[in-house]
């Protein structure tokens, strides 16, 4: 019974032994922290949108200098690409010419940003960076933005962040940031379209004027009552006279 208890314990030993090396191994295991793009507020299409390509540093024994992101601008290209500064970083802006020239708020558009190079800064091992842009107009008919990036670290490495997810597919190894789309604002900028916004005034005026009618049936009929009532008493008061004069008569 001795040995049949101390193979039981060992057995139940190895199981937790093996559950434990099985936990460390899912926590010591690659955090998949890629470089990804994150609105900041709504993408909406054929809009603009602030958004912020996010770099984790995933080595420990290096570190990143240099970003590079490239738009599709043979796709759908944006007529407006502009970066925030960033202490410490240089950025550099190409364009590229468009095969057929955009028409934005009635100006032709000939060129587009292409690419954009952060370099002169640094990600230490366990940091991170955004790097801030302010992006539009976004393509109206396209639910997402596939912007490719390269990552360089200081001991020459360098890491494509170029391959799309496919949807229904396991995620690559080093896919590329997807700027998913959402349904497009009423005038493109997020904001109420003036029709709506005429509606609103006219049922905002009409129920003024319902109002105004309203006030005004109930003032002709406070002013109707007190005149009816004024009547009623004028009429008491002459009759109480002249009944008071034939007493006195009498």
């Amino acid at each position: 019974m001795t040995a049949i208890r101390r193979t039981t314990r060992l057995s139940r030993l190895a199981a937790v032994g093996v559950a434990s090396t099985a936990s460390v191994l899912l926590l010591a295991g690659p955090a998949f922290a890629h470089v990804s793009v994150q609105p900041v507020g709504p993408a909406a299409k054929g809009g603009y949108a602030t958004v912020n390509i996010k770099v984790p540093n995933e080595r420990d024994n290096a570190s990143t200098v240099k970003l590079e992101v490239t738009f599709p601008v043979k796709d759908h290209p944006l007529t407006s690409v502009m970066p925030q500064p960033i202490p410490g970083w240089t950025v550099q802006v190409e364009k590229a010419r468009l095969d057929k020239p955009l028409k934005v708020h009635g100006k032709e558009i000939k060129e587009a940003v292409e690419k954009i190079t952060w370099t002169g800064g640094k990600v230490g091992p366990g940091e991170f960076q955004q790097f801030p842009l302010s992006l539009g107009q976004l393509p109206e008919d396209a639910d997402k933005l596939v912007l490719k990036a390269v990552q360089t670290y200081d001991n020459k490495e360098v890491v494509r962040w170029i391959e799309e997810p496919k949807e229904g597919q396991p995620e690559p190894k080093t896919p590329a940031p997807v700027l998913k789309l959402t349904a497009p604002a009423s005038d493109g900028h997020g904001a109420p379209a003036a029709d709506d916004k005429a509606a609103s005034a006219a049922k905002g005026g009409d129920s003024d004027k319902k109002t105004t009618a309203a006030a005004a049936d109930s003032s002709d009929t406070t002013a109707r009552v007190l005149g009816i009532v004024g009547i009623i008493v004028g009429v008491a008061g002459v009759a109480f006279g002249v009944l008071a004069g034939r007493r006195r008569a009498a």
